[in-house]
């Protein structure tokens, strides 16, 4: 499926969220702005929620725009997402990922040919 086919709301989010690669990490508001839905960054949240695990979709990619995880420090899912991290190299400390060593900036032909518009 290219970027010329209309796709949902989901599907993009989801799609622009597998496009995440090993190793680096998207805000929410970031996956929502390059699906095309600015300020839509709950929506991502929501989206990734109803996801189902078959997709296998890196949701564990995905922070807050300050680089902290979004689940309470002592859960199961931050534990989950946080050994997630660790084994794709990305360090997690305080329950928060430096955003200016691992996030992703996607290159000029992943904007014009795989994000989702």
């Amino acid at each position: 499926m290219t970027s010329l086919v209309k796709r949902t709301a989901i599907e993009r989010v989801r799609h622009t969220v597998s496009l995440v690669p090993r190793g680096k990490i998207a805000s929410y508001g970031q996956v929502a702005d390059l699906a095309g839905l600015p300020g839509r960054a709950r929506y991502v949240g929501y989206c990734l929620r109803n996801t189902p695990a078959s997709e296998r979709l890196p949701w564990h990619r995905i922070v807050r725009s300050d680089g902290k995880l979004a689940f309470p420090p002592q859960s199961d899912s931050a534990h989950t997402q946080q050994t997630l991290l660790h084994a794709e190299g990305i360090r997690v400390q305080n329950n928060r990922v430096s955003i200016s060593e691992f996030g992703w900036q996607p290159d000029l032909g992943a904007l014009l040919h795989e994000i989702p518009y």
